[in-house]
């Protein structure tokens, strides 16, 4: 028999991790006591391997790894040293791997397990930063779309404001201060077509605390009320007049009036 070629063909390293069947382990018990290479090539696979588990073990606390050992039903190697070394002297060599190495190979298993378990922690924790992440952007996303939305609703009003100003069939009446309030002017723009009415002020007093500006549309000598004037500070707009032949503004208290307080107008231009 050929000893080198009966050495590598892998029977060795299936005995040493258990996975050789009956009948190959009892010829390879029977090899490495005529055969001193057999037996000088287990322990160096057995040594080879010890070596790889003890290398890419990860350090773990001592009171885990005592519960662990106790749970797994094995023995701390760091306990009764005196003892389990003088079992193992007394072992059959066949049987070493069985014993200590064993021991080796469930400790580097419970490591892997544990870093297995730390990778899998922080691989969640980054998951969950990232969803948290992509929610926030999500977030920021719909509100940029809604002040978008919003922009473009201002946009289009002003490009109607501008039409209904500028058009063909718009119409600029000045509002001049009546007699005891002049210098006052405002400038009301009517679409004839649209009906649409906007104002703005050149020249007004702010209003008093509880008072408002309230513009008025007169028609056949009847004053049609045409809405209140807010925060206006360049053009605003109105409610729409269907018809008209002079406008006015007369300062009322705020929330407007049914009809017009004469005495308090404060401009007024005809068409």
């Amino acid at each position: 028999m050929n000893i080198q070629e009966y050495i590598q063909n892998g029977i060795i390293q299936s005995y040493v991790l258990g996975l050789a069947d009956k009948d190959e382990v009892l010829e390879l018990e029977q090899m490495r006591q005529q055969y001193p290479e057999v037996e000088q090539a287990i322990q160096d696979f057995e040594a080879s391997l010890e070596a790889s588990a003890m290398h890419h073990a990860v350090p773990v606390s001592p009171l885990l790894k005592t519960e662990l050992f106790k749970q797994l039903q094995l023995e701390d190697p760091g306990q009764n040293t005196t003892a389990t070394v003088a079992e193992e002297n007394i072992q059959p060599a066949g049987k070493v791997y069985k014993g200590g190495f064993a021991k080796y190979i469930a400790a580097a298993s419970v490591a892997l397990l544990i870093a297995s378990a730390a990778l899998n922690l922080y691989t969640y924790s980054k998951y969950k930063k990232l969803v948290a992440e992509n929610e926030q952007l999500a977030l920021q996303r719909n509100q940029l779309y809604a002040h978008n939305s919003t922009l473009q609703t201002k946009l289009q009003e002003a490009d109607n404001s501008i039409k209904n100003i500028t058009g063909n069939d718009a119409l600029k009446i000045t509002l001049a201060g009546v007699p005891g309030k002049q210098g006052n002017e405002v400038v009301v723009y009517w679409n004839k077509a649209t009906k649409s009415v906007y104002v703005s002020i050149k020249n007004l007093p702010a209003a008093p605390p509880g008072k408002q500006y309230q513009l008025w549309a007169l028609m056949d000598g009847k004053p049609i009320d045409a809405g209140m004037l807010g925060e206006c500070s360049t053009v605003c707009k109105l409610k729409d007049i269907e018809n008209a032949q002079a406008f006015a503004i007369t300062l009322e208290n705020a929330g407007g009036s049914p009809t017009p307080t004469l005495a308090q107008m404060y401009v007024m231009g005809k068409i």
